[in-house]
């Protein structure tokens, strides 16, 4: 399977790419608004797998040509880009492709991380709400630890929670979720069970800020 992960030079975005790549035969498409950048990129994360005893190809490309040579796209973009970058690429989706959001709203103020969705309810419901309507949206990947994903060393241990209403589409993400080892996907329902999902990930950033050990901390569910 080809995963395009536009805003792939990012911190969420190195972290997914570098393990697909580590732990799975899937292609691994890097994104950006800046095609060169992109490119720069992949060889950092070629030279990084290569340190790990790991030959991989990863190619760089503009968001647009990036998204037409997938099957999942990955939105690893902040949320305040959302809306454009899906809109630069929505002609180059088609409706045999599954688009993945791991972006959350949050403020940060004194007192931590606070959770602040969009008028949408979530990102995730702005993301099927901007996207080509035959388009599945699977939210995913919340809450993780960019710098834990990107230490290929590091074992993870973790669970990703999964929502979104279209099942064949949910268990596509589910399959890649599963293909990183330690990363144990769940199904959490709905879009309409998004924002409880996207609300934890502040929740889990201000724990880690304020305890000591805690710095990648992450969620397993028993």
């Amino acid at each position: 399977m080809r995963i395009a992960l536009l805003g792939g030079t990012g911190d969420i975005g190195q972290g997914l790419a570098l393990r697909w790549a580590f732990d799975t035969d899937h292609e691994v498409v890097i994104g950006s608004r800046d095609p060169e950048k992109a490119r720069t990129k992949a060889d950092e994360y070629e030279t990084e797998l290569e340190s790990m005893s790991v030959s991989r190809s990863i190619n760089g490309f503009a968001n647009e040509m990036a998204a037409e040579r997938a099957d999942v796209v990955v939105l690893a973009v902040p949320p305040f880009h959302i809306r454009d970058t899906i809109e630069s690429v929505a002609d180059r989706l088609g409706d045999v492709d599954v688009l993945v959001t791991p972006a959350v709203g949050m403020n940060r103020e004194e007192d931590g991380f606070h959770y602040k969705p969009p008028k949408a309810g979530s990102v995730t419901e702005l993301v099927a709400e901007t996207a080509p309507e035959d388009v599945p949206v699977v939210g995913a990947f919340h809450g993780l630890s960019a710098g834990r994903l990107a230490d290929l060393e590091a074992e993870l241990s973790q669970d990703t929670l999964l929502v979104g209403d279209d099942e064949d589409a949910k268990e596509t993400v589910k399959l890649l979720a599963d293909g990183i080892e330690g990363l144990r996907p769940l199904d959490a329902g709905g879009l309409a069970n998004s924002a409880e999902v996207e609300s934890m990930t502040p929740l889990l950033i201000n724990l880690a800020m304020n305890n000591e050990g805690l710095h990648d901390v992450g969620v397993r569910f028993e």
